[in-house]
């Protein structure tokens, strides 16, 4: 075994620790960029009221499973 001082990095700890770092950061820059946007909420007819809409693409999807 080797005798190593507890300020040296080897090899392996080195790129160990840049990968968690790196996808720490990514993490928080995601979750930074998702916190600042807004979806977008569709128009509502109040005398429809919200609930259930058959859209278009709710058609094509019955269309496409056959319902």
């Amino acid at each position: 075994m080797k005798n190593q001082d507890a300020t040296t990095i080897d090899r392996r700890d080195f790129f160990r620790k840049i990968t968690l770092g790196a996808g720490a950061a990514g993490a928080a820059a995601a979750g930074l960029a998702a916190s600042k946007t807004k979806a977008a909420e569709p128009a509502q007819d109040p005398a429809k009221g919200a609930g259930y809409r058959e859209t278009e693409h709710v058609k094509k999807f019955y269309d496409l499973a056959r319902f």
